[in-house]
């Protein structure tokens, strides 16, 4: 039964990489629409030939890894069920110390590290695919020392969610699944509050924006739109890549707004500015918050939907998967098995609320700077520096962009000066 089970997923999984490579290289190319042609949204008018062409192999190579990773990942969690891992994991704890922490301690690492083996070639191979179109300029050595850390923070975080988890199970095995999730708002503002001064400058450095006279302008917008702020910072990415962003990032008094000095080397003051302004957009609408919300909301239903079918599973086919018990740390492959099928079943719809908060964004940057140009200069070199699609594939577009695609975010800000 085993054999057959594990034999079928490969092989729908061999049909469904099939698939996708039809359809991203030969189906659906994200070709440009007739009807933009040379016009500002036409990548033609603002990228070279050779940009032109790596755009393409870029963005169809990257789109594949993904959807050859996501199945990968729940083979993963199937061999370690399958083939008994994770109670050969529970039961070397348990053979270690007769502590429950430490089980859980020892558990998680094992977990992580063979994770980190088993994804580690097709990390590796995005990484090397990123430096050999220009995007990543940063070295193996710094590659890996960020890819440790990010090991180990992720162990950590497991560690504490596992420790929780498990204690909540095997105090209520009905209900843990509601008082995992009241335990979870408290955590995960707690985890934004601490990503901007502790987590964030384990992997890069940030300071004052050093540009005076830009960020006296930007804190005038930041006035006039009525967000206190006192300091931008910058971040030190030009070490790794070339690629531009800007983001808002923490809660309260910890919130922050931050550059990537490649946005600062490479772009205008007034696209500074718009991007700046769009930044300024979530914090105005208070879309980190609307995001907390709906992300518990949509929890709170995974959450059930996760205890229901892990029970189910369990009774059914719990022999097959070596799972004897939802309160034994065994059962924790099946529940991530779970989790990441339904989170990519889901991602369709968060992706689309994401896309309209940040379509949000862009209509408040563009009343508050009045400044098309500016806009629309600022999408065509965000698209040149990393490569994307103006107009990706649409399965691309619902799984993979919390943004609106370029073509529509361009065409938003000339339908606007219309």
């Amino acid at each position: 039964m085993r054999k057959k089970l594990l034999l079928s997923f490969i092989v729908g999984y061999v049909i469904f990489i099939g698939f996708i490579y039809f359809y991203l290289f030969y189906f659906d190319t994200g070709a440009l629409p007739a009807e933009f042609n040379g016009s500002s949204a036409d990548p033609e008018t603002f990228l070279t030939a050779e940009e032109l062409v790596q755009s393409e192999e870029y963005s169809k190579i990257r789109n594949f890894l993904y959807f050859l990773e996501v199945p990968l990942e729940w083979l993963f969690y199937l061999l370690l069920l399958l083939f008994g891992i994770g109670k050969l994991f529970e039961k070397w704890a348990e053979q270690t110390t007769r502590m429950k922490f430490i089980h859980n301690a020892l558990f998680t690492f094992c977990l992580s590290f063979l994770s980190f083996v088993f994804f580690y070639p097709l990390k590796f191979l995005r990484y090397s695919l990123s430096k050999k179109y220009g995007i990543s300029i940063q070295s193996f050595h710094e590659w890996m020392r960020d890819l440790l850390i990010n090991f180990w923070l992720d162990w950590i975080l497991l560690f504490i969610v596992v420790s929780a988890l498990y204690w909540l199970i095997r105090k209520s095995e009905k209900r843990w699944w509601l008082y995992t999730w009241f335990l979870a708002i408290p955590f995960a503002i707690f985890l934004m509050f601490i990503q901007p001064v502790i987590i964030d400058p384990l992997f890069n450095d940030f300071y004052e924006i050093k540009n005076k006279e830009l960020e006296e302008r930007i804190l005038t917008l930041a006035d006039t739109a009525g967000i206190p702020s006192e300091h931008v910072y910058e971040v030190n990415m030009s070490e790794k890549t070339n690629a531009l962003n800007a983001y808002v990032t923490g809660v309260g008094a910890n919130s922050r707004i931050v550059l990537y000095d490649t946005t600062l080397e490479r772009l205008s003051e007034d696209e500074i500015v718009f991007i700046m302004a769009h930044e300024m957009a979530h914090y105005v609408e208070k879309h980190i918050y609307f995001g907390m919300a709906g992300y518990l909301v949509l929890l709170l239903g995974l959450m059930f939907i996760i205890a229901k079918l892990a029970n189910k599973i369990v009774n059914k086919y719990g022999r097959l998967l070596n799972v004897s018990s939802m309160k034994k740390l065994s059962s924790f492959p099946l529940i991530l098995l779970i989790v990441s099928v339904l989170t990519f079943a889901t991602s369709p719809i968060s992706n689309a609320v994401s896309r309209h908060i940040e379509m949000r964004a862009d209509v408040y940057a563009l009343q508050l700077t009045n400044d098309q140009e500016a806009a629309v200069s600022t999408f065509q070199k965000l698209s040149q520096a990393s490569l994307s699609q103006v107009n990706p594939p649409i399965l691309v577009k619902w799984f993979r962009y919390g943004h609106p695609t370029m073509l529509e975010r361009i065409q938003r800000a000339e339908q606007f000066r219309d």
